[in-house]
Protein backbone atom coordinates (compact mmCIF):
# COMPACT_ATOMS: atom_id res chain seq x y z
CA UNK A 1 0.00 0.00 0.00
CA UNK A 2 1.42 3.46 -0.86
CA UNK A 3 2.13 5.39 2.40
CA UNK A 4 0.65 8.18 1.29
CA UNK A 5 -3.05 6.77 0.55
CA UNK A 6 -2.43 5.10 4.13
CA UNK A 7 -1.89 8.45 5.99
CA UNK A 8 -4.95 9.81 4.13
CA UNK A 9 -6.95 6.67 5.34
CA UNK A 10 -5.31 6.97 8.74
CA UNK A 11 -6.69 11.01 8.83
CA UNK A 12 -10.32 10.11 7.36
CA UNK A 13 -11.02 7.56 10.41
CA UNK A 14 -9.55 9.65 12.66
CA UNK A 15 -11.63 12.80 11.75
CA UNK A 16 -14.61 10.15 11.02
CA UNK A 17 -14.27 9.06 15.60
CA UNK A 18 -13.81 12.64 16.11
CA UNK A 19 -16.13 14.15 13.86
CA UNK A 20 -19.38 12.89 15.87
CA UNK A 21 -18.09 12.28 19.78
CA UNK A 22 -20.91 13.51 22.41
CA UNK A 23 -19.51 15.64 25.22
CA UNK A 24 -22.55 15.82 27.51
CA UNK A 25 -25.99 15.26 27.65
CA UNK A 26 -28.04 16.99 30.42
CA UNK A 27 -31.81 17.23 31.10
CA UNK A 28 -33.87 19.89 32.70
CA UNK A 29 -38.09 20.83 32.51
CA UNK A 30 -39.27 23.50 30.72
CA UNK A 31 -42.58 23.71 32.03
CA UNK A 32 -43.76 20.20 31.46
CA UNK A 33 -42.35 19.03 29.11
CA UNK A 34 -38.09 16.83 29.43
CA UNK A 35 -35.68 18.74 27.44
CA UNK A 36 -32.61 17.04 26.77
CA UNK A 37 -29.04 18.57 25.44
CA UNK A 38 -27.04 16.78 23.39
CA UNK A 39 -23.74 18.64 22.79
CA UNK A 40 -21.40 17.00 20.54
CA UNK A 41 -17.82 17.75 18.99
CA UNK A 42 -18.47 18.97 15.02
CA UNK A 43 -15.58 18.23 13.17
CA UNK A 44 -16.68 16.94 10.09
CA UNK A 45 -18.49 18.06 7.18
CA UNK A 46 -20.20 14.41 6.86
CA UNK A 47 -24.25 13.93 7.94
CA UNK A 48 -24.49 12.59 11.38
CA UNK A 49 -26.95 10.17 12.34
CA UNK A 50 -28.40 10.34 15.96
CA UNK A 51 -31.02 8.74 18.57
CA UNK A 52 -32.61 9.85 21.42
CA UNK A 53 -33.92 6.81 23.56
CA UNK A 54 -34.97 6.08 27.44
CA UNK A 55 -34.11 2.72 28.98
CA UNK A 56 -36.98 1.54 31.24
CA UNK A 57 -36.78 -1.93 33.45
CA UNK A 58 -34.33 -2.86 31.50
CA UNK A 59 -35.70 -2.16 27.62
CA UNK A 60 -35.14 0.31 25.27
CA UNK A 61 -37.72 2.66 23.52
CA UNK A 62 -36.49 4.78 21.00
CA UNK A 63 -38.50 8.17 21.29
CA UNK A 64 -36.73 10.35 18.49
CA UNK A 65 -34.10 10.12 15.60
CA UNK A 66 -33.11 9.02 12.56
CA UNK A 67 -31.21 5.72 13.76
CA UNK A 68 -33.90 3.65 14.77
CA UNK A 69 -37.69 3.74 14.60
CA UNK A 70 -39.27 6.09 17.01
CA UNK A 71 -42.06 3.99 19.04
CA UNK A 72 -45.35 5.11 18.22
CA UNK A 73 -46.57 6.50 21.84
CA UNK A 74 -43.72 8.63 21.78
CA UNK A 75 -43.89 10.78 18.09
CA UNK A 76 -46.42 12.99 18.83
CA UNK A 77 -44.90 14.39 22.55
CA UNK A 78 -41.35 15.27 20.78
CA UNK A 79 -40.16 18.75 19.40
CA UNK A 80 -36.34 18.23 17.96
CA UNK A 81 -34.20 21.05 16.72
CA UNK A 82 -30.74 20.97 15.99
CA UNK A 83 -27.79 23.36 15.48
CA UNK A 84 -23.79 22.65 14.69
CA UNK A 85 -22.88 21.26 17.52
CA UNK A 86 -26.18 20.62 20.18
CA UNK A 87 -29.28 18.65 19.32
CA UNK A 88 -31.98 19.34 21.58
CA UNK A 89 -35.48 17.19 22.20
CA UNK A 90 -38.39 18.23 23.87
CA UNK A 91 -40.50 15.95 25.20
CA UNK A 92 -43.97 17.04 25.92
CA UNK A 93 -46.67 16.29 28.84
CA UNK A 94 -43.80 14.69 31.28
CA UNK A 95 -44.65 12.56 34.08
CA UNK A 96 -43.39 9.96 36.67
CA UNK A 97 -44.11 7.17 34.16
CA UNK A 98 -41.08 8.76 31.66
CA UNK A 99 -38.25 8.92 34.08
CA UNK A 100 -35.47 6.16 32.99
CA UNK A 101 -32.33 6.64 31.53
CA UNK A 102 -32.21 8.92 28.44
CA UNK A 103 -29.29 8.43 25.99
CA UNK A 104 -28.22 10.13 22.99
CA UNK A 105 -26.29 8.35 20.57
CA UNK A 106 -24.86 9.71 17.41
CA UNK A 107 -22.44 7.91 14.27
CA UNK A 108 -21.83 9.43 11.07
CA UNK A 109 -23.62 8.42 7.97
CA UNK A 110 -22.59 5.10 7.20
CA UNK A 111 -20.39 4.50 9.75
CA UNK A 112 -22.33 2.02 11.99
CA UNK A 113 -19.39 0.57 13.75
CA UNK A 114 -18.39 3.99 15.20
CA UNK A 115 -20.92 5.50 17.42
CA UNK A 116 -20.56 7.48 20.58
CA UNK A 117 -22.67 8.23 23.27
CA UNK A 118 -23.99 9.61 26.85
CA UNK A 119 -26.83 8.67 29.27
CA UNK A 120 -28.37 10.66 31.76
CA UNK A 121 -30.56 9.79 34.60
CA UNK A 122 -34.09 11.27 34.81
CA UNK A 123 -35.80 11.51 37.66
CA UNK A 124 -39.18 13.79 37.87
CA UNK A 125 -38.83 15.40 41.19
CA UNK A 126 -34.83 15.85 41.03
CA UNK A 127 -34.64 17.63 37.10
CA UNK A 128 -33.95 21.71 37.33
CA UNK A 129 -35.90 24.09 35.69
CA UNK A 130 -34.48 24.82 32.25
CA UNK A 131 -34.96 28.49 32.75
CA UNK A 132 -31.47 30.91 33.39
CA UNK A 133 -29.35 27.73 32.30
CA UNK A 134 -30.09 27.60 28.80
CA UNK A 135 -29.71 31.03 27.42
CA UNK A 136 -26.07 31.19 28.96
CA UNK A 137 -24.99 27.84 27.72
CA UNK A 138 -26.74 27.97 24.38
CA UNK A 139 -25.97 31.12 22.63
CA UNK A 140 -23.37 33.15 25.04
CA UNK A 141 -22.51 35.71 21.83
CA UNK A 142 -25.01 38.29 23.36
CA UNK A 143 -23.02 38.13 26.76
CA UNK A 144 -19.97 38.77 25.46
CA UNK A 145 -21.20 41.98 23.08
CA UNK A 146 -22.29 43.36 26.21
CA UNK A 147 -18.98 42.69 28.06
CA UNK A 148 -17.41 43.89 25.21
CA UNK A 149 -19.42 47.22 24.60
CA UNK A 150 -19.54 48.49 28.13
CA UNK A 151 -16.52 50.56 28.06
CA UNK A 152 -17.87 52.00 24.71
CA UNK A 153 -21.19 52.73 26.57
CA UNK A 154 -19.13 54.28 29.57
CA UNK A 155 -17.56 56.11 27.40
CA UNK A 156 -20.29 58.02 25.70
CA UNK A 157 -22.00 58.26 29.23
CA UNK A 158 -24.64 56.26 28.53
CA UNK A 159 -23.76 54.30 31.41
CA UNK A 160 -22.31 54.59 35.17
CA UNK A 161 -20.74 51.68 36.32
Amino acid sequence: MNPTIGIAVLLTVLQVARGQKVTSLTACLVDQSLRLDCRHENSTTSPIQYEFSITREKKKHVIFGTMGVPEHSYRSRTNFTSKYNIKVLYLSSFTTKDEGTYTCELQLSGQSSTTSSKNVSVLRDKLVKCEGISLLAQNTSWLLLLLLSLPLLQAMDFISL
